[in-house]
């Protein structure tokens, strides 16, 4: 008889996003005319930059001839896109080509990256925390029983106001870190001496960090580091993860990609040969159309193109902290990040406030304690939406607080 996974089963409910999907779906089946504003997940608005659609379309006509077909590409992703990521985004900081792996998208290695490491790995992860890194390691054995609002297996690392968001070291020896800044959710950053303290921790106790730096095209801070490897010792104790999603709207197009450094090593295993076996074994790349599209990103035109979005967006998320901290709530993040996390009034819980803002002000936002017991009394709030819609959000959130 065939068994299934039994950690599915272990899963609570379903993902978080869905659950907000399927509450304003039903919102919606009742209030037919009401308009609703949707600030919740970090999906962009604006339209891919011309450089972009421009190299999509030469990749397209190569492909509709002999001489440009191209059928399986590498799996680890084409020379001339790796290349162009180790001279602009890791310029100076010593990774090689053969050290950066293209995939289709930083959630996917972020959940896929576990499948190099053993069962009995003891995982910490920050709280609040993306859902995508507890859920996978759920799947996968490592994270234990579920209980109320925590896997009983993983350690938790509260993210709160009064430590300023930050993690402190684990009390206890852990084996694999999660890390991710600027944050997702609370949109709050480390600087450089913050993210030396865990490499040092890492390096002692023969632990792996997960860095996810999806976000890092929108750090305005000069000590704020975009990469991990920009502290010394970082590629002999960290993985880091980089998306086209956010930086370029690739959210729909699907690029991005994984540095693992081949100083990287687990009692002598070098885990970019890992990486490598598992990239050829279950996965056969980015399409070239694709990665021709995130070359163009790497040019004069693409990059002043990318980062006029990416100005627009932090422009958003500016209007909303002013407007949230106006109403007299206290807000975090947005600064350095698209996201704005608030603490929801009069010490209210998150799905209320969530419930709120949406029946009365017609916002769609995402419940702080969906990602981790620590968010429990916040909200999260995306700056992907038009400026138009901010501002209407924004006028409507204020008139009900």
């Amino acid at each position: 008889m065939a068994k299934v996974n039994e950690n599915y089963l272990k899963l609570p409910g379903s993902y978080l996003f869905s659950t907000i999907a399927k509450k304003v779906a039903a919102f919606q089946a009742e209030h037919p005319d009401r308009e609703i504003i949707k600030m919740v997940i970090g999906d962009v608005t604006r339209p891919l930059v011309p450089a972009v659609i421009e190299a999509m379309h030469k990749a397209v006509d190569e492909m509709g001839t002999a001489e440009g077909f191209r059928g399986y590409g590498p799996e680890q992703g084409y020379d001339f896109l790796r290349n162009k990521i180790v001279e602009f985004d890791y310029k100076g900081l010593g990774i090689e080509a053969d050290e950066i792996f293209v995939s289709d998208g930083a959630k996917s290695d972020c959940g896929n990256i576990g499948d190099i490491f053993g069962i009995d790995n003891k995982v910490a992860v920050c709280d609040p925390v993306y859902p995508v890194y507890v859920d996978t390691n759920a799947m996968a054995g490592r994270a234990g029983e579920f209980i109320e609002d925590h896997w009983s297996n993983l350690y938790y690392m509260p993210c709160t106001a009064e430590n300023g968001f930050m993690p402190e070291l684990p009390k206890e020896k852990v084996d694999i870190i999660y890390l991710c800044f600027p944050n997702n959710p609370t949109g709050e950053t480390a600087t450089r001496d913050q993210l030396k303290v865990w490499v040092d921790y890492a390096k002692a106790n023969g632990s792996v960090i997960l860095f996810d730096s999806a976000y890092e095209a929108f750090i305005t801070e000069d000590d704020v580091p975009h990469s991990i490897y920009e502290v010394e010792g970082a590629k002999e104790v960290a993985i880091e993860f980089r998306s086209f999603s956010k930086t370029a709207g690739f959210t729909g197009t699907r690029c991005a990609y994984t540095v693992v450094p081949k100083a990287l090593k687990v009692n002598g295993t070098e885990l970019n040969a890992l990486w490598n076996r598992r990239q050829c074994t279950k996965f056969n790349g980015v399409p070239y159309i694709i990665q021709k599209a995130a070359e163009a990103v790497y040019t004069d035109e693409g990059r002043k193109q990318i980062m006029e979005n990416i100005n627009y967006y932090l422009e958003n998320a500016k209007i909303m902290r002013e407007a949230l901290s106006g109403a007299g709530l206290e807000v975090y993040g947005g600064k350095n990040s698209p996201y704005v996390w608030a603490k929801a009034p009069n010490g209210m819980k998150s799905w209320d406030f969530f419930e709120k803002l949406l029946n009365e002000a017609g916002v769609v936002s995402t419940p702080g304690s969906g990602f981790g017991p620590s968010g429990e009394g916040y909200i999260r709030f995306t700056a992907f939406s038009t400026r138009e819609n901010t501002i209407k959000a924004m006028e409507n959130v204020k008139a009900i607080l």
